[in-house]
């Protein structure tokens, strides 16, 4: 057994034009102040941190080290989910995802793919760059607009999808090979990979690759009303990276997982912040100190009730408290009566 690292922050959802939030400097300072060991980067803000210059640049990354080494802080992993999602976008949904992309790209998906993915070659340089493990990210989708359709799929539509997903994501887990980081896909709705059979149709496609692992969020399977604690138990091998989310399900005669098209706030399933929603993390944590993850516990904070810092700032303390310190003997070594071999066959009549 190993005892998970942390507590630790993803800083996407924090970014803002207001001090501290507007600085990595600031950040830093305020994570540190709140009890946080380490920090997740996002790769899409060049203002808070440049991914490309990090991945030509040893200098550069001991500067971001640095800065976070100041406020007793270390880099968790790099999120690249924005990034990630323009490897495959559906053209329905060009116009929404040319939001995340550079602006020389934007009106050409195929200029916006390609760029995505060298921007996703960078993310493995980078990390390597920065001492790190891992990297986060999402699948992006292709097949999704097909989750429940009618008329039904034509045969073969979701096999072409999943065909053309791992050609496209191939070169990145050789890249990510390369580097010597493990591409950890969060399964999440929206994306192509959002369960473990999905992940495990991706998996077999890009040939049972080592490289390609999961981030595991229990706040997605709350929402699909999927079992996440026994999700721990068959993926446990490839979950190399571990957001502390909470979400909470209450369908009702009029609504359920689908939500109606309301709101974050009037939807059956929502988002919470740590310990107001429905998550066991104190089986989570042991389930997965048991199985010897010894990765980051990071917080993902989305909430449609309370605000962003007051989450934060119990977030630390939450994930504190939930991090099991492992032992390191049994707890009836003191009974052991010290027998041998021959005392044992001695015993058992041999």
């Amino acid at each position: 057994m190993k005892t998970i690292k942390g507590p630790a922050i993803f800083l996407g959802q924090f970014i803002g034009s207001a001090e501290p939030f507007n600085t990595l400097p600031g950040l830093a300072r305020w994570a540190s102040e709140l009890g946080y060991k380490g920090v997740q980067l996002p790769s899409w803000a060049d203002y808070i941190f440049d991914v490309d210059k990090a991945a030509k640049s040893k200098d550069y990354c001991d500067e971001i080290k640095g800065i976070l080494k100041k406020n007793n802080l270390e880099i968790t992993e790099i999120s690249s989910h924005r990034i990630g999602q323009l490897v495959a976008v559906h053209p329905a949904y060009d116009d929404l995802f040319d939001g995340f992309a550079d602006d020389s790209v934007k009106g050409d998906p195929n200029a916006r793919q390609e760029w995505a993915v060298n921007k996703m070659m960078n993310v493995a340089k980078a990390s390597k760059n920065l001492g790190l493990f891992a990297a986060g990210t999402f699948s992006g989708s292709l097949a999704w607009p097909y989750i429940y359709p009618f008329p039904q799929r034509p045969a073969g539509l979701v096999e072409e999808a999943f065909d053309e997903l791992a050609k496209r994501w191939t070169p990145i887990l050789n890249e990510f090979e390369n580097n010597g980081i493990d591409l950890c896909y969060e399964m999440h709705p929206g994306e192509d990979l959002h369960d473990g059979v999905t992940f495990e149709m991706f998996l077999e496609r890009v040939n049972n690759y080592p490289r390609c692992n999961m981030l595991y969020d229990p706040s997605h399977y709350v929402l699909q009303h999927l079992n996440y604690l026994d999700h721990i138990d068959i993926y446990h091998e490839k979950i190399k990276m571990f957001h502390v989310k909470d979400a909470e399900l209450n369908p009702t005669g009029k609504q359920g997982m689908y939500g109606g098209f309301q709101s974050w706030i009037n939807r059956a399933g929502r988002f919470r912040s740590l310990g107001d929603g429905q998550v066991d993390f104190k089986s989570i944590f042991s389930k997965l100190s048991g199985y010897g993850f010894d990765g980051w516990a990071v917080l993902e904070w989305e909430c449609c009730i309370k605000s962003s810092e007051q989450g934060a700032a119990e977030g630390a303390l939450f994930i504190n408290n939930h991090i099991i310190d492992v032992t390191t003997k049994t707890f009836d070594d003191f009974a052991d009566s010290g027998m041998d071999k021959e005392t044992n066959k001695k015993l058992l009549g041999l």
